[in-house]
């Protein structure tokens, strides 16, 4: 296996444990623009110069956030959205122009003060162009109801329970193109995680709420499932295991109603995890123009092909990568990395 990198200062790296726990950073995370380089593309087999070249920049367009997530990018405003999940904030980015407040409060409406993953995490646009949320604080999965041109807190609970008991606390979210949403539910928004008093279900699900606005579980098998994608031709639902442990991408086909016929694991990235600076499990993901699997996983953005080879890395220096999203065209990466939003150019058509 051939492999092409380029080398950079690896000064900034240092390990940190645990899915959602902030690494120690140096002082440059303070700044409004850090000291580059912040990463590098390492290529694992030749296929992957399709979608990326390793000499590809990796661009800070954001900072000073608390832990950033979800990424979403608006074609027809050209805007990035992404959530600050700890401070219950949507924030926005135009190219020319810093990162903005969008929204607030974003996933915790409530009034009585509590701890955990409060904002939103997960963000998407339904098939009218609609934004949908995972809102860890107030655990469901929500619709907002006012204009993407003038925000307001103002949202509709699409789902909050299964068979009556509470979510756990969704993290991701994927709608297909009739609108049917697939979202994951882990532990991370509970204030103790897996032992918090307040849990209600003894596992973490993946889910699919119809069009007709029922819930239905289809996966409780998948310790900490966080990123969920689908297949271009949505055939294939993509699921990323976060458990630093055994961070693992799962494939599962689907029948035409939506429902899982087969499946199993892609891509086991415990070997992966094990030689990684950061140990980190799988989380979230997008699919680009070709159907490989762009995900945050150990050490960066890990690059997938549709049958499970690692083709290339896209890694980031003493930060964990969390999500990512491309612009319309997909010729455009957003990462978000901890405090940080990059961006990196991509291939064209």
């Amino acid at each position: 296996m051939k492999y092409v990198i380029l080398f950079c200062s690896l000064a900034a790296i240092v390990t940190c444990f645990g899915c959602h726990t902030k690494p120690v950073i140096n002082k440059e995370a303070s700044l409004a623009t850090p000291v580059t380089p912040l990463g590098n593309i390492e290529i694992f087999d030749s296929s992957a110069l399709t979608a990326i070249d390793s000499t590809a920049k990796i661009e800070f367009i954001a900072g000073n956030f608390n832990w950033s997530e979800g990424p979403v990018w608006l074609a027809q405003k050209q805007v990035l959205l992404f959530s600050d999940v700890p401070e219950n904030k949507i924030f926005q980015w135009k190219e020319g122009d810093s990162a903005k407040l969008f929204l607030t409060p974003s996933g915790y409406t409530d009034t009585v003060k509590r701890e955990g993953e409060i904002g939103s995490n997960g963000l998407t646009l339904d098939n009218n162009g609609t934004l949908l949320l995972c809102q860890s604080g107030n655990r469901v999965v929500a619709r907002l109801n006012s204009s993407l041109d003038a925000p307001a807190p103002v949202f509709t609970v699409i789902s909050a329970n299964y068979k009556g008991k509470k979510f756990n606390s969704p993290n991701d979210l994927v709608a297909d193109k009739n609108s049917n949403i697939y979202f994951t539910d882990p532990i991370y928004g509970l204030p103790q995680g897996a032992t918090d008093p307040s849990r209600e279900l003894n596992f973490e699900g993946v889910y699919r709420i119809n069009t007709d606005g029922k819930t239905q579980l289809l996966i409780d098998s998948i310790s900490r499932p966080n990123g969920i994608a689908l297949s271009l031709d949505e055939k294939i639902l993509y699921v990323a295991s976060s458990d630093d442990q055994h961070p693992r991408w799962y494939a599962y086909k689907l029948d035409d109603k939506g429902a899982i016929k087969s499946g199993g694991i892609l891509f086991d990235g415990t070997m992966a995890k094990q030689k990684a600076i950061v140990k980190q499990g799988a989380d979230g993901m997008k699919i680009d123009k070709w159907g490989n699997i762009f995900s945050a996983g150990p050490d960066g953005l890990n690059i997938i092909s549709p049958d499970g080879k690692l083709l290339a890395l896209i890694r980031i220096y003493g930060r964990r990568a969390s999500n990512c999203a491309f612009n319309e065209t997909k010729d455009i990466l957003f990462i978000t990395a901890d405090d940080m939003v990059l961006k990196v150019k991509l291939h064209g058509i």
